[in-house]
This record gives structure tokens, sequence and C-alpha cells, in this order.
């Protein structure tokens, strides 16, 4: 029995809620079951009323607004609790076509990848400005440069993971989940692939991107967080190389000065020297450091994965959940 589950990650949204729970699929190829999951994150309106009323087979309800990384991986949690194979998430406000969602799980079902985004046609959207979409751009780029994979549209929350590659996330972000999940699956050697979908009509402004520089900004601390999180060594031995390298430039300058004769008056440039050689050879002690936190970090999360599979997440059918240990 396959079962797929379908989320929707919400914050007041009754305007909307019924409409996107009414479009998507109650058959899809390859499922047994499939039912509808609706995450809310601490909605003041009646969201959740709606949603029930418009056929919502499962409700979380967040006790206060976490944002939205938050109410993602809640969905993740109780999505595998409930026994989903296959997990897609899609927005409240209907911006995905549902009749995209075959596509999007299909890699997943043949297992041909762990994670599935799906890639919006971006320069074809309307409401997207110039600007908007050359961000999108750079962004996708930063994020393919850091994680290793090749997805064209990484800010799409328009996916599809495996029971497994659920149990696998960790998000540390209270921002968003999408660059994010994308760089962990990239560092954990999980299969993400790429697919084109549809967007539907244009109905409200994202809530998400409330101005470019705000986004710009949470989405650069989130890349350099999440590449000092699985790469602590390359980031703090390269931060520590440059400066390093830097100050023994500046040494090197001044004794080829005092050498000549001419070493008065550069004494600031020994000064700087001093300092930068110090910088550097702290942040490659810290690499050192940090390298061995990330593996007492890995190990922890060996261990996490090994509890979701067992104690923590049984399937709704009692049997013990078989995971890629």
């Amino acid at each position: 029995m396959k079962k797929l589950i379908i989320q929707i990650p919400c914050l007041n949204e009754e305007e909307h809620i019924g409409h996107t729970l009414a479009s998507l699929p109650r058959a899809v190829p390859g499922f047994d079951q499939v039912e509808l999951l609706v995450i809310d994150d601490g909605s003041s309106d009646n969201t959740v009323a709606v949603a029930r009323a418009a056929g919502a087979d499962h409700v979380v309800s967040l006790s206060s607004h976490q944002g939205l990384a938050r109410a993602f991986i809640a969905g993740l949690d109780r999505a595998v609790e409930l026994g989903a194979d296959v997990i897609v998430n899609t927005d409240a406000d209907n911006q995905y076509c549902a009749d995209d969602i075959p596509q999007l799980t299909l890699p997943v079902l043949e297992g041909r990848a762990d994670m599935v985004v799906g890639e919006r046609p971006i320069e074809s959207i309307g409401h997207f400005s110039a600007a908007k979409k050359r961000l999108q751009r750079l962004g996708s780029w930063v994020v393919r440069a850091a994680s290793g994979t090749q997805i064209p549209d990484a800010p799409s929350g328009f996916r599809a993971l495996s029971a497994d590659a659920a149990r696998r996330l960790n998000i540390f972000s209270n921002y968003t989940y999408t660059l994010e999940t994308i760089i962990q699956t990239g560092h954990k050697n999980m299969s993400v692939l790429s697919v084109p979908v549809r967007t539907n009509a244009f109905v409200r402004p994202s809530r998400l991107m409330k101005s470019t520089l705000r986004y710009v900004w949470h989405s650069l601390i989130t890349i350099v967080r999440i590449f000092v999180v699985y790469r602590p060594f390359r980031f703090f031995m390269t931060v520590g190389g440059v400066l390093f390298g830097i100050g023994l430039l500046i040494g090197i300058r001044f004794l080829y000065y005092f050498m000549i004769g001419g070493g008065e008056g550069k004494v600031q440039s020994l000064i700087l020297a001093s300092i930068l050689l110090g910088i550097g050879f702290q942040n490659m002690l810290v690499a050192f450091m940090a390298d061995l936190l990330s593996v007492n970090r890995r190990l922890i999360e060996d261990v996490q994965y090994r509890l979701r599979c067992g104690e923590v997440y049984p399937r709704a059918s009692g049997e013990k959940e078989k995971c890629d240990v």
C-alpha cells in the first residue's frame, strides 16, 4: 500500500485554502491512498475550520506563529508518522498547478530521486519583476554552487520527498526551508532532481518576500550558515588561509624594506602583518575544532535518523520501518 500525503503549510489563508484543497487530486498514479495535511502556523482567522470543511484529512496546529520553515518540518514529521511513503509540499495560495503532482512524484516512486523540486517557468511569470527574476536566477546559482546539485529553481516550494529523505532533514532556519533543504540533501549525498511544473493565476503577493533586500539578506544568511554547518573545515580554513596569506605577504614586504635599509616608518605594516597572521592561525585552529564538532553532529544525526525510523515514527500499520542505515 503506497500512501501519498500532500502537505500545505499556511498562515491566515481562510480566503484561499478551500480552493487550494479542492484543486488537489484524490488519486495519483502509483499510490493507493492520497491524504491532505494542513499545517496551521498559528493562524488568527478561520483557516483551520475552512480547511476541515474543505476536506483536509489531517490538521497540525502550531500553538503560535513559528515561521514557514518550522511549519514545513512539522508537516514532514506528521506525514511520516501517518505512514506516508512520499510527501508533496505545496503552497496554500494555490500557486502551483496540482495536475503536475504525478510527474513530481514519479522520480521518487521509481527510486531515482530522494527529493524532486518543481521548476517554475520564471521568465513567463507576469507578476515577477525583472529584478525578482534576476534574483531568482542568482540565488539558484548560489545554491547550486553551495550544494553541488543542479536545481534551476531553488526557491520553489513545490516539491516531493521520500519518507526516508524527510527523516534525514533538519531545518535550522525559521525563515524558509527551500534553500536549506536543497543544500542539506546535496551535502548528505541524497539524490535531488528537478522537473518543470506550471503555475496558476496570481492571487496575492508573497508573504515571505516582503522586500527584496530582506529576502536576499535572509537567504544569504541561510546559505552561509548551512555551509558552515556542513563544510566547517573548508570554511574556516579558507578564511584563515586568506588572512594568514595576506599577513605573510605584508610581513615579507616589511622584511624586504628592512633588509635594504628602508624599514623605518613601516612599523604599521609589521603590526598589521602580526595581527593578520595571528587571526589567520586562530581560524585554522578553529577549522580543526569545527571539524571535530561536525563529526559529532553527524553521529547525532545518525542516531536521530535511526530513532525516527523505529521508535519515534513507527508506521501506522505497526510494522517496523526499514531505513537505509
